[in-house]
């Protein structure tokens, strides 16, 4: 039974007991006042979890109708049920809001046979309140919930279908904090002191509500003491819509605090409260107050929420760039989509943890949320982590766009059918939502929108910018613009101009532009302030090293020794002009979808969509995290080429110089020239003595021999050798190994545990030829929910308990039954010693 607990507020996961059903497997024969009653009945369902996303759970194929785009996955219709009881007294005692945090898409509810409403977009929140139609007895509730997806194809990329993210069951008093109601924004921000605004909007404040309404705030530093209130009292019963002067209490003298009436029943509470010496959020030092904000009627609590917050300050100026805090920091960006591999669109955040630390170790400091709100999970690990973020609203707006990837049998569908009646709603949800999030430094409007050349379209971003403003004051907003001096239609200029802060899509796309970047409109508009929104990465398919352009590969999809020049120009370009607030690079992570037949899924990311590093991953690593010494080489020592083939031998380093040595003998020591440095204090004098250099690119080169053996790079700083990489021809395949990401885990029945899985020789060599079938069993309190190798072109089942290694490697995910215990996953292949791991769920 739900809402059985003594809290004033209870908000509770409600995403296990239901039952699914999909179009292929029950037919919908006909339906009762738009309710869809089904062919098979409760027999055509089967139990699930959510979140849940059903277009993994049917095999890929070249003629499905989401096409290359869409992954070639399964999409259609899909309709779900759950039986469920609500305690008596919050029915009868109180408001309960149902709440979706996001189903792709169409999303249409029934509650006990009467249609609550539609959702059209796949990712945002949606929810309505159901006090009226909840059996108030106890008795058993029905929900249904049809997800329509057939329009197709509908995304560039890959949607998955069905409810998945996350479903919350929220009980509160009648007088109770509105949704999305606490908005807490700082002002005057220095190292000395900084300044919370709190604004509280609170419902059922009507002239039906009994008592006099109060708002205290709490606030609670880093360590978790109390370090500033505020308590607020409305100034009476029929206070005006302008705010009849309301009085306010605060912990700190000469604070100031008012309240407002609106004409929905809700009254809005505005407090003032000062920090002194406050510690700022950053990347760097991700500190995160609490702010505890409790409603009261004649000195009884209604309702409690608590919000995280980030005190920080954020700017972008058109000559130093993007500044935290009054300081200056490049912005070192990934994009990254929101599938999570084997999990689909329904991704746990244990999964984006792992991803986001090795983001991290990699130096990215910031995530553009490509093209769409994310699930609020991710927003919260930025938080916490230390990520600035772009916020993303729209991959489309008046003017559809082509999604026909992979397949030209289709007409394209998509947001700009429905982005009139829903674009205001959308962008309000997510601003509401998502604007106590510290993380977020910049708002993007929307990506590549073909309205940034139609003569109209400026007026578009001028109202959505507008409702940014409005529900965000002080914020920046941008749009990712692909057409900038392209031919034959350019973005317009009165377009730009709406902007905060212009975003860039492959700066160096159009003539000239590919070698002089943003100077050109530096020089024509030096008050512009600039950011890269999405520029090309190295990206590859992990392990494969092709020494050739591949035919019909695309123009940017280069040979691996080709790869690092433009990336590192551009790269280099960011990272030395001040007033290039930053890139974002295209991807952080591999994703599915945007794929020509084989393959099925995009291999832009520096991680596979295991979460498995590529090589590219180094090179970022070696620019962004200079502090640390490291060095890298490519290609593996296991290709299969003649001996004595002249290899191109690459290496990606921090250090002041590298040297390349292949069974022992040197192949010479090299250096590149970043960051660059001259002379100081006087003629002739440098604070370091000058390396000489070979190249201006970002990486070093050697022309190498093949011979099987031990190849090895050492990088030095100081003269002295500061870090060495050592990569083996392998032998036969002998071994598999295992280790878990995090080996305890929630007894939750929904808490996952990721094992990473590779294959070695008998001397304990990786071995990136192996290509083994591994059968993966389980044992205990858990279930397999999914596998994956990072192969983009793989048409394995990842619901299935078998997967070939690729170069090596896989991925299986398991998650909690919900009862605690050991679970031991292991892993088995023909004719390797198998391998196991224990998981404790607790």
């Amino acid at each position: 039974m739900y809402l059985t607990g003594n809290e004033v507020r209870k908000k509770e996961s409600f995403n296990l007991d239901w039952y699914f059903c999909h179009e292929r497997d029950a037919a919908c024969k006909e339906r009762q006042g738009g309710r869809p009653v089904l062919e098979k009945g409760d027999k055509g369902l089967r139990p699930v979890k959510l979140p849940h996303d059903w277009s993994l759970d049917y095999p890929f194929s070249q003629d499905a109708v989401s096409c290359g785009s869409g992954g070639y996955a399964e999409t259609g219709t899909g309709w779900y049920r759950k039986v469920f009881r609500v305690a008596p007294e919050a029915v009868r005692e109180g408001r309960v809001i149902l709440r979706f945090d996001g189903a792709y898409m169409l999303a249409r509810v029934w509650l006990n046979g009467t249609e609550l409403g539609r959702h059209v977009y796949g990712y945002t929140p949606f929810e309505w309140d159901v006090t009226g139609l909840l059996k108030a007895d106890g008795e058993e509730n029905i929900v249904e919930v049809e997800v329509d997806n057939s329009a197709q194809p509908n995304s560039r990329w890959y949607s998955g279908s069905g409810i998945t993210r996350d479903v919350w069951l929220i009980g509160v008093r009648p007088v109770h904090i509105a949704s999305y109601g606490v908005f807490v924004r700082c002002e005057d921000v220095t190292e000395e002191e900084a300044a919370l605004v709190v604004e509280t909007r609170v419902a059922g404040t009507g002239a039906g509500a009994d008592g006099r309404v109060c708002v205290k705030s709490c606030v609670y530093a880093p360590a978790g003491a109390l370090c500033a209130e505020a308590e607020t009292a409305e100034a009476q019963k029929a206070a005006s819509s302008e705010g009849a002067g309301a009085t306010g209490k605060t912990a700190v003298p000469g604070e100031t605090a008012v309240s407002e009436k609106t004409a929905e029943e809700e009254q809005t509470f505005v407090q003032r409260i000062r920090i002194a010496s406050p510690a700022l959020w950053s990347a760097q030092h991700p500190f995160l107050y609490q702010v505890k904000v409790s409603v009261w009627t004649d000195g009884e609590k209604q309702d409690e929420v608590i919000v995280p917050a980030g005190i920080r300050s954020v700017f972008f100026d058109s000559e130093k760039g993007f500044l935290i805090n009054g300081r200056r920091e490049k912005l070192n960006g990934v994009c990254v989509h929101h599938d999570g591999g084997s999990m689909g669109a329904a991704v746990p955040a244990q999964i984006w943890e792992r991803r986001l630390e090795k983001l991290k170790s990699m130096g990215v400091n910031a995530v553009r949320m490509s093209h769409n709100p994310p699930d609020p999970a991710l927003l919260e690990l930025c938080d916490r982590m230390g990520f600035y973020v772009m916020d993303e609203a729209f991959d489309e707006w008046r003017i559809l766009k082509g999604k026909e990837l992979g397949s030209n049998t289709h007409e394209s569908r998509g947001y700009s059918e429905w982005f009139e009646e829903c674009h205001e709603e959308d962008l309000t949800v997510m601003l509401l939502r998502d604007r106590n999030h510290p993380c977020i430094v910049i708002w993007s409007i929307g990506n590549e929108v073909p309205d940034q050349t139609a003569p109209e379209g400026y007026l578009t971003a001028r109202s959505l910018k507008a409702l940014c403003k409005k529900l965000v004051p002080g914020c920046f907003v941008t749009q990712a613009n692909d057409q900038i001096c392209a031919e034959p239609r350019a973005a317009r200029e009165e377009f730009l101009d709406e902007l905060d802060v212009v975003g860039y899509n492959y700066v160096g796309r159009w003539r000239t532009r590919a070698e002089t970047l943003y100077d050109d409109d530096k020089r024509a508009r030096p008050d512009r302030c600039v950011i890269g929104t999405e520029n090309g990465g190295l990206g590859g398919v992990r392990g494969e090293y092709s020494l050739r352009m591949s035919e019909n590969a695309g123009w940017w999809k280069r040979p691996y020794y080709s790869a690092p020049v433009a990336v590192g120009k551009l790269l280099h370009f960011t990272m030395v002009h001040d007033y290039v607030a930053g890139d974002f690079m295209w991807t952080g992570i591999d994703y599915l979808g945007e794929a020509h037949w084989p393959a099925r899924s995009a291999s832009a990311g520096v991680l596979d969509t295991c979460g498995f590093e590529k090589d590219s991953f180094y090179f970022y690593k070696s620019i962004w995290k200079r502090e640390e010494p490291m060095v890298h080489l490519l290609p593996h020592w296991n290709l299969d080429v003649e001996q004595g083939t002249i290899l191109p031998v690459l290496g990606y380093t921090s250090c002041d110089s590298a040297e390349l040595f292949l069974n022992g003998k040197s192949y010479g020591r090299k250096a590149y020239a970043y960051p660059d440095y001259g002379m100081t204090e006087r003629y002739g004098h440098f604070d370091r003595e000058p390396e000489p250099v070979n190249t201006d690119d970002l990486f070093l080169s050697w022309d190498v021999p093949y011979e099987p053996g031990c190849i090895e790079l050492v990088g030095y700083r100081d003269g002295k050798e500061a870090a060495r990489h050592t990569v083996r021809t392998a032998g036969r395949p002998a071994v598999l190994r295992a280790a878990c990401y995090r080996e305890k885990a929630k007894a939750d029945g929904q808490d996952v545990a990721q094992i990473e899985i590779w294959v070695e020789d008998e001397e304990g060599n990786f071995c990136p030829q192996s290509d083994a079938l591994l059968s993966v069993s389980l044992e205990g309190p858990a279930e397999l929910i999914g596998l994956d190798n990072g192969n983009p072109e793989g048409k394995e089942s990842m619901r299935g308990k078998q997967m070939h290694a690729f170069h090596g490697r896989a991925l299986a995910v398991i998650r909690s039954a919900k009862e605690a215990g050991d679970a031991t996953v292991s892993i088995r292949a023909e004719g390797l010693a198998e391998c196991a791991v224990r998981v404790t769920f607790a």
